[in-house]
């Protein structure tokens, strides 16, 4: 059985965690299978968004597998923990944004691994935390460091050293997703929704939009602007701004040629 599913419809790529039985906890096998299918992603330009899910209803995932890090020395826990957080930059920086689908338990690494795709959606369900302090640990997926930037320093703080868990509603006053929770049941549908309608803008605008706020996100204000306005330029010369504007001013529908296709 494999531990991450993939399912393609149209120009959305839905990836499953598959360890329903595990609470699709993260092993070094589905980190692999992650970062395999992300990277796949990416070089594939007939993709332009991705919806990332837990199987089951009871979780996104629920962290790291313990049983495969405990008894673990330091330099190959290192090693472990190293791999781990290059993956989630990966998909950080991906240039096709990944929306996770948040359906239930987000701990630990499944919560760092929601913080580290473009913006989760949450189920009415989801319960999010970094509970590592309660075990001896600390946060190794980049936890101590996308938290605070993206609730501020005493939020994350409280959080890392409580064990405490968000609510979706809290999550949201947060401002950790950008949507209302949704029904459980309403909840693949919702993400994909989304994805959908990022699917039908410009997908090299919509890569250069990442792009400029992955390089200004830790930059000084003048040095993102001056990315910002390179990269708007390509934009206003290129084909497919040609093809957004015209669609614009004749009232239809804009057609965007997948990227490869523009070469």
């Amino acid at each position: 059985m494999s531990v991450l599913t993939i399912e393609r419809a149209g120009a959305v790529t839905t990836l499953t965690i598959n360890r329903p039985d595990a609470f699709n906890a993260l092993n070094t096998d589905v980190i692999g299978a992650l970062l395999e299918a992300v990277t796949a992603a990416e070089n594939d330009p007939a993709v332009r968004a991705v919806v990332l899910t837990g199987s089951g209803e009871k979780a996104f995932s629920a962290g790291a597998d313990l049983k495969e890090l405990a008894g673990m020395g330091p330099d190959r826990a290192r090693q472990v923990l190293s791999s781990g957080q290059q993956a989630f930059r990966i998909i950080e920086r991906s240039s096709v944004p990944i929306i996770a689908a948040v359906n239930g338990v987000a701990l630990g690494g499944g919560f760092e691994l929601a913080l580290a795709s473009t913006f989760p959606v949450l189920s009415m369900k989801a319960s999010l935390g970094l509970p590592e302090s309660g075990l001896g640990l600390i946060p190794g997926y980049g936890g101590t460091q996308r938290l605070p930037r993206a609730v501020g320093q005493r939020v994350a703080v409280h959080l890392m050293v409580t064990g405490s868990r968000l609510d979706a509603d809290r999550a949201y006053a947060l401002g950790l997703t950008p949507v209302p929770p949704v029904a459980p049941e309403e909840l693949l549908a919702a993400a994909t929704g989304i994805a959908e309608k990022i699917a039908a803008q410009g997908p090299l605008a919509v890569r250069a939009i990442l792009h400029a706020l992955e390089v200004g996100r830790d930059a000084p204000l003048d040095a993102g602007l001056g990315v910002e306005t390179g990269l708007a330029a390509l934009a206003v010369a290129g084909e497919e701004s040609t093809e957004g504007i015209g669609a614009f001013l004749e009232r239809r529908p804009a057609k965007f040629a997948n990227p490869e296709a523009q070469r």
